[in-house]
């Protein structure tokens, strides 16, 4: 699911902050690979694990970038959202 703020215009050029969660277990090593996004799992015995990634990406071409990285790990994809600078910190 990508959800997106109505009040947002970016261009394929801006950078922005994004939350992207996919399904399973994704350390922190990764990061680097994945435009140093910050990297957390949420593990529960009674669900799949999900791991979130949240920072800010400098264009769409990153994006993208940490998109095939993902999915070159076989992550699905679960949610992408541009998040305000408030929720970064």
């Amino acid at each position: 699911m990508v959800h997106s703020s109505p009040r947002v215009r970016l261009k394929i050029e801006d950078p922005a902050n994004y939350r992207i969660r996919v399904q399973g277990c994704l350390e922190d090593v990764w990061s680097d690979r994945l435009a140093n996004m910050t990297i957390t799992m949420n593990l529960r015995d009674t669900e799949a694990p999900i791991s979130t990634l949240v920072g800010r990406v400098r264009d769409q071409a990153e994006l993208v970038g940490v998109l095939n990285g993902l999915y070159e790990l076989r992550m699905p994809l679960l949610e992408m959202v541009i998040i305000d600078d408030v929720e970064t910190k």
